[in-house]
């Protein structure tokens, strides 16, 4: 082998070796870190799994999909419930990073589990009837009619206990045909025709319109459903659920809350 030749192949192996450091370097940067990453814009980017109130599943399929187009990068997932149900499941650990509930009462209930909550939207009760009010309902008082099928939400689920609330301070006497564990799951007894009445979020009978009537409560006699929203401290995307809970305040999120129904905090 010739000393040129040897000096040539040294040389090569030393520009190679050269070449592939700072690929290294590259390599390891995108292994370091988890949870959050960066977009080319500096905000945090993640998979969120928002849990939420049965009555937000519209309007939040509308927000989530506004975020994502204003966050690159960024997939907002959510799972409706009853808010106790949501409760539950954040007691129970599981995987999520943010949290809404449609009351304070359940929210609070959970201080250990999440960070400090913002009420991002109010609501109230209104009456759902079978499409053209075929009973004649005109106000609170007529639900106690024994010969009305009316449903109301179970006493655990906030819109149940808003439900309980107005008639109780109306001295109204109810004995529902079922007690149902969401605001959607009364809402679909109405339009199924399986009950001649039922008390359900202002916003919820707005989705449904065609299908049911709905009859609005006095305020004096109605009560204001409360939304907070918070980040959980197991997520393990803590940037990018902080982003989101805080956008759910801004401009762009409350007017789609308010074009769904939804009062201002």
């Amino acid at each position: 082998m010739s000393l040129t030749f040897t000096r040539r192949r040294t040389a090569a192996a030393v520009l190679t070796a050269a070449l592939l450091v700072p690929l290294a370097a590259c390599g390891s940067d995108d292994k370091k870190g988890s949870g959050d990453k960066a977009s080319v814009s500096g905000e945090p980017e993640a998979d969120l799994t928002v849990l939420a109130a049965s009555s937000l599943t519209d309007v939040f399929k509308t927000a989530g999909a506004a975020y994502e187009k204003k966050h690159p990068g960024t997939k907002v997932t959510f799972s409706f419930a009853g808010s106790q149900e949501l409760a539950a499941q954040v007691e129970q650990g599981a995987p999520a990073d943010a949290l809404v509930t449609a009351d304070t009462r359940t929210m609070d209930g959970l201080k250990s589990e999440t960070g400090s909550p913002t009420v991002i939207a109010k609501n109230r009760l209104v009456i759902a009837t079978e499409k053209g009010n075929p009973e004649k309902v005109e106000n609170l008082k007529d639900l106690a009619d024994p010969g009305l099928k009316v449903v109301l939400a179970a006493p655990e689920v906030p819109v149940g206990r808003y439900s309980r609330q107005i008639l109780d301070a109306q001295k109204i006497d109810v004995k529902p045909v079922s007690q149902e564990p969401n605001v959607r799951a009364v809402l679909s007894k109405v339009e199924l025709g399986e009950a001649d009445a039922g008390l359900v979020y202002r916003t919820d009978a707005a989705t449904a319109t065609g299908k049911i009537d709905a009859i609005d409560i006095p305020d004096a006699q109605n009560a204001v459903a409360s939304y907070p929203a918070a980040t959980l401290k197991t997520s393990g995307n803590g940037e990018a659920a902080t982003a989101f809970v805080a956008w759910l305040s801004t401009p762009e999120a409350q007017k789609i809350l308010a074009d769904a129904g939804f009062q201002k905090p």
